[in-house]
């Protein structure tokens, strides 16, 4: 089995604290996947986080890793005088560094909501990026994404779940002209990918959960929406975003 497959918070606790990982490995995908990448996915962020391009806002990210992109994120908050919250495990948030405007909540969220309650209702962006799939396998990801949208202030908070791996949105890649050929290319063999539908992907993120998270914060009273990933992106052909946003 892939390393990086079925990983959990206590996973991640643990690749935290190991020195022979890069930081990109600490967080769950090899260097190729994100090394020299992650401007461009931190490009991508901004491009679809309204919050993330405004002064004085209130900033929180679950998960946030200690890569690149949090680093990225700090500096953009710093600039636009921004609060920033960052929660994650200790071992990661040890990774980033202390600012004055960086609120760090070390714990497993939900169950650390409450050390930041008072910012219920009150957060202008929640950034959730290359997480939800470890949620899935780890607790029910309803539970997890109710808590984030109790985050959010009325009149547009946004709720950004990004790079969500969708196994039906990959079978329907792999199963195409493009999708065979980049298969082909990668893999140096003149052979089609094997590519089973009509088969259920347990413990996979599928078009019915991407579905049903739009429907249900849709009959909540916010808005919801798919967005694709650039296609520079290192693995747009196989990954989508989710943005919700609160009247």
């Amino acid at each position: 089995m892939n390393k990086f497959e079925n990983l959990t918070y206590e996973s991640f606790r643990a690749m935290a604290k190991d020195g022979r990982l890069s930081c990109y490995e600490k967080i769950g995908f090899p260097d190729s996947y994100r090394k020299g990448s992650e401007k461009n996915i931190f490009d991508d962020i901004v491009s679809k986080v309204h919050a993330l391009r405004g002064k004085g806002k209130v900033i929180a990210d679950i998960g946030p890793g200690c890569s690149e992109l949090p680093h990225m994120l700090i500096d953009l908050c710093e600039r636009n005088q921004s609060t920033l919250i960052l929660c994650d495990s200790d071992e990661m948030l040890s990774h980033l560094p202390d600012r004055h405007f960086i609120e760090k909540h070390p714990g497993k969220f939900p169950d650390s909501i409450a050390a930041i309650d008072r910012h219920i209702g009150k957060v202008d962006a929640v950034i959730v990026y290359s997480v939800m799939q470890h949620v899935f396998l780890d607790m029910n990801p309803f539970i997890f994404t109710d808590s984030a949208v109790s985050l959010l202030r009325d009149g547009g908070g946004e709720l950004f779940l990004g790079d969500i791996p969708n196994i039906t949105k990959r079978k329907r890649f792999f199963s195409s002209k493009a999708g065979i050929e980049m298969h082909k290319q990668f893999t140096g063999r003149d052979e089609t990918p094997v590519v089973r539908f009509m088969e259920l992907d347990e413990g996979k993120i599928d078009d019915a959960i991407v579905l049903s998270i739009l429907q249900r914060y849709r009959n909540a009273g916010c808005e919801s929406y798919v967005m694709p990933q650039g296609r520079h992106l290192p693995l747009a052909t196989r990954r989508e975003d989710i943005l919700i946003v609160k009247h």
